[in-house]
This record gives C-alpha cells, sequence and structure tokens, in this order.
C-alpha cells in the first residue's frame, strides 16, 4: 500500500498540514522538525501522488501529442525532443498516433480530453477544423505542430513550406531541369503549401504547370514509400518523361527512387530527384537523396518550450506563430551530371595531393 502524507505525519504525531509544508519547502517549519519529516520520507520511500498534486494544481503535468504517424523518423523525432524539453520541468509526454486516419485522430483527441492533459499538440490529418474546435470549447490549450489551419487563431509550431516547394523547385531548375513532376502528399497544409510553392517556383522561371505531372497521394492511401513508387510509376509513363521530381517527403522520394532504378534509368544523369524532411538515413542511401531540411530537434524545443508557457498561464490569448527556417541539403540525387562529375574530379584530386603529401614526408 502506498505511503500518504497521513501514514507520515500519524508516525511523527504531527498534522498532514506540517508534512505538506515540509514536502513544499515552506519556510516557516522550524528545521528539527524539517529533519525529522525528511528523514521519515526517506525511510519510508514516500511518493507523492501525481494525481493528488494535480489536483491541488489544477494540472496533471502532463501534455498531449498527436501525430501522424511513429514509424518513420521526422514525428519520432520531434516527439523525442518535445519530450526532452518537459522532462527538465516535470512534464510527461503522452503520445498517440493517428496512422493518418481523421477518424482515429477525433478518437484520440477526445482521449486526451478525458485524460485531463495541461496542454495538447497535434500534428492534425483532418481537412477541416471542426474537431480541434472540441479542444478549444474544453479549454485545453492547443498547439498545432508542422501542418496549420489558416486563420484557426491557434498557436502554431512549423515551417514555411510554401517556401519549402519553392527551394526544392528552384534547386532542380538551377540544374538544367526543365520538366519537372511533383509528387503531393494528403490534403494537409504541408502538401498544400509544398505544391504552391512548386508552382510558384515554375511560372518565376517561365516553365509551364501541367496538372499531368502532378500525382497526389489519397487520404488512406498506404505508406509513403509504396505511393511514392506508384506515383513515379505513372509519372514514367508520360510522354515526354520527367527530367526531375520533387516529393512531398523524403520516404515518398525513396519509392520514387525505386521505381526509377527499377524501370532501369539512372540518378540523377536521367532523372533527378529531391524530397523533404532530410531523414536521418537519407545520405546512406544506394543514392544519396537530395532534401530539404526541417530541423527536428528546432520543431520538438519550440513546441515544448509553447507547451510549458501554455501550461503555466492557460490565458496567454495571442496566438504565436513560430517558424523554424528549412534548409537545401544538396546530394547525389539531384546534382546536374557535369557538376557532379567535376564534384567526383575534385575528391580525387584531393585525394591525390594528400597521397603526394604524405609521400613526400615520408
Amino acid at each position: 500500500m502506498a505511503i500518504r502524507m497521513k501514514d507520515i505525519a500519524d508516525d511523527l504525531g504531527i498534522s498532514v498540514a506540517t508534512v505538506s509544508k515540509v514536502f513544499h519547502n515552506h519556510r516557516d517549519i522550524g528545521s528539527s522538525t524539517r529533519e525529522r519529516v525528511l528523514r521519515r520520507m526517506q525511510e519510508l520511500n514516500y511518493q507523492p501522488s501525481l494525481h493528488a498534486q494535480g489536483l491541488a494544481s489544477g494540472r496533471t503535468m502532463i501534455v498531449g501529442l498527436i501525430v501522424p504517424d511513429l514509424v518513420h523518423a521526422f514525428f519520432s523525432e520531434v516527439a523525442k525532443s518535445i519530450s526532452d524539453v518537459l522532462r527538465k520541468k516535470g512534464y510527461d509526454l503522452l503520445i498517440a498516433a493517428s496512422d493518418e486516419d481523421p477518424e482515429f485522430e477525433k478518437r484520440e483527441i477526445e482521449q486526451m480530453i478525458r485524460r485531463r492533459v495541461d496542454v495538447l499538440i497535434v500534428a492534425s490529418c483532418q481537412e477541416n477544423i471542426a474537431s480541434l474546435k472540441k479542444v478549444i470549447e474544453q479549454k485545453v490549450p492547443l498547439i498545432l505542430l508542422d501542418r496549420n489551419f489558416k486563420g484557426f487563431g491557434v498557436h502554431f509550431v512549423g515551417t514555411d513550406d510554401l517556401r519549402v516547394g519553392e527551394m526544392a523547385t528552384e534547386h532542380l531548375i538551377n540544374q538544367g531541369r526543365r520538366i519537372i513532376g511533383h509528387i503531393g502528399g494528403q490534403k494537409v497544409s504541408t502538401s498544400k503549401d509544398r505544391l504552391l510553392g512548386y508552382k510558384k517556383a515554375l511560372v518565376q522561371n517561365g516553365l509551364r504547370v501541367s496538372e499531368r505531372y502532378i500525382i497526389k497521394r489519397a487520404l488512406g492511401d498506404m505508406s509513403a514509400d509504396t505511393t511514392g513508387k506508384q506515383a513515379m510509376d505513372k509519372l514514367l509513363l508520360l510522354n515526354p518523361q520527367p527530367d526531375a521530381v520533387f516529393c512531398y517527403n523524403d520516404p515518398a522520394a525513396i519509392g520514387a527512387m525505386n521505381a526509377i532504378l527499377a524501370a532501369g534509368l539512372r540518378i540523377p544523369e536521367d532523372i533527378a530527384v529531391i524530397g523533404c524532411g532530410n531523414i536521418r538515413y537519407a545520405e546512406s542511401l544506394r543514392v544519396p537523396l537530395s532534401s530539404v531540411d526541417i530541423p527536428r530537434k528546432a520543431l520538438g524545443e519550440h513546441a515544448g518550450e509553447l507547451a510549458l508557457q501554455l501550461a503555466s498561464n492557460k490565458k496567454l490569448l495571442r496566438a504565436k506563430n513560430i517558424l523554424v527556417a528549412p534548409k537545401l541539403i544538396v546530394r547525389e540525387s539531384s546534382q546536374a551530371p557535369e557538376r557532379k562529375s567535376e564534384s567526383h574530379l575534385r575528391t580525387i584530386q584531393k585525394r591525390t595531393k594528400s597521397a603526394s603529401l604524405s609521400k613526400t614526408k615520408n
């Protein structure tokens, strides 16, 4: 049976209020009484009830997080970063995955509300804000993560996804590519804005936007890498074939590369590929993958710090819009063939020079 404050108070012949004051480090308790109480707590291995503390403070010390999935590295790394921030302040992170299923996400939101989380962070797969309005109605502080609903007026931590789409497409254009396909995601803000950025870059560079070169992933489809391969298979049937493809995330880009290589084509000589997210193993692939990096650690840190602010001050009314800057990471999958050759030549020259210097020293 768990030891209670009352047990310690009865054991020492003092009031529960005195034990509580010692535990909460009140200054109006004498040093001898404080020492007696602390010694007895240690002897009995007293563990305070978080539930009781939550009732007393009006807080549960729990932050809820709902993400689309925890299989791919992006959201799992963001979740770890959030947890690291919260742990330092004594908060726990309760995580649920929606599996990109809007109905399942709604149920998870209801579960989080019932568990009385202090703050709820959601990377939503919803196409509208109806289920999220319920969170606001229940007066649970809400942070939208990565995926936004513009005009909703709640806190958001993410990146400028329109700029992400522009950066990726402009890079391909600068590599001399002119028939650029796009493999898009579901109907969430990240996918929509990256598509807008792709179109904007084409128009600004005098290239035509052709809808037949845009393949969107339907809601409820299989994993991103599988749908990336299927989408690329469709693009390869077009005449003329695209000479580059921008994918809404890295798993889709990996699927696209598998399709290109399976068709006997070369990356990047025949078709250049770029993704988004810069997953950890991107540079270790058979063809190292170019990507637009979305700093996961920074996303998590900002979300965690904002959650702590909201947990201590639920009346923080002005919605914050926190954006982390994306960064272009160029690897072999998107380099122009001649530039790739120049880079390879420079590497050989450096190695040759290093070997010559080594021989001279010996």
